[in-house]
């Protein structure tokens, strides 16, 4: 089973393919898939961002017959910033800013305030378009706080920063596979699969 990942970011296509490591399905992205350009994201919501590129995705890649089209909308949402910066994570400072600076600033905004007031969270919205053409769309989060300095050198991103108590260690320090046990992309993927390709399994297997 082949699904094409709106994506061409390397670290986040190498965290998918460690997800869905062990089940029979070959992940590409937009670059192995030799699809151009970019949907823009414009939506106001993760689960509207997710759609507009997966949709961007399925109608360059020529609705082939048999592909799976998915891709994420995921970012970090602050409490004590209202949210910041939410769906603007990508864009936070701008696109090109590197994220030792975005996470610093960061910490430099949330400068005084206590630990029970650093709550956070990363989203991850991920939209599916099944061959058919049919849309499916889900969430999911992986709660923690925002830290006081940058730590680790696992994951990319805001991780650095995201606090996670239960393991006393960022989402950084922490090994791929225990991140990917408990993380929002992780959850949502796994989800996904189950409501995709379990369910596609049992009809072809009744028809």
């Amino acid at each position: 089973m082949r699904i094409i990942f709106a994506t061409k970011n390397n670290d986040k296509l190498r965290e998918i393919s460690e997800i869905l490591k062990g089940r029979d399905i070959r992940v590409l992205s937009m670059t192995q898939a030799q699809i151009e350009g970019e949907a823009e994201e414009n939506g106001k919501t993760f689960e509207e961002n997710a759609l507009l590129k997966a949709r961007y995705v399925f109608e360059a890649n020529g609705k082939k017959e048999g592909d799976f089209i998915l891709a994420d909308d995921s970012g970090l949402e602050i409490d004590a910033l209202n949210g910041e910066p939410g769906v603007l994570s990508a864009r936070y400072l701008g696109k090109d800013t590197s994220y030792h600076e975005k996470n610093n600033d960061l910490i430099r905004r949330l400068e005084g305030i206590p630990d029970e007031k650093r709550t956070a969270r990363f989203v991850c919205a991920i939209a599916a378009i099944r061959p058919d053409g049919s849309e499916l769309v889900i969430r999911e989060t992986m709660e923690g706080r925002i830290g006081y300095e940058e730590a680790g050198e696992n994951g990319f991103g805001y991780d650095p920063i995201f606090f996670l108590p239960e393991f006393n260690k960022t989402s950084a320090e922490i090994s791929p596979d225990q991140k990917n046990g408990i993380s929002h992309r992780g959850k949502a993927l796994r989800r996904m699969c189950s409501e995709l390709f379990v369910t596609a399994y049992v009809v072809n297997q009744t028809t």
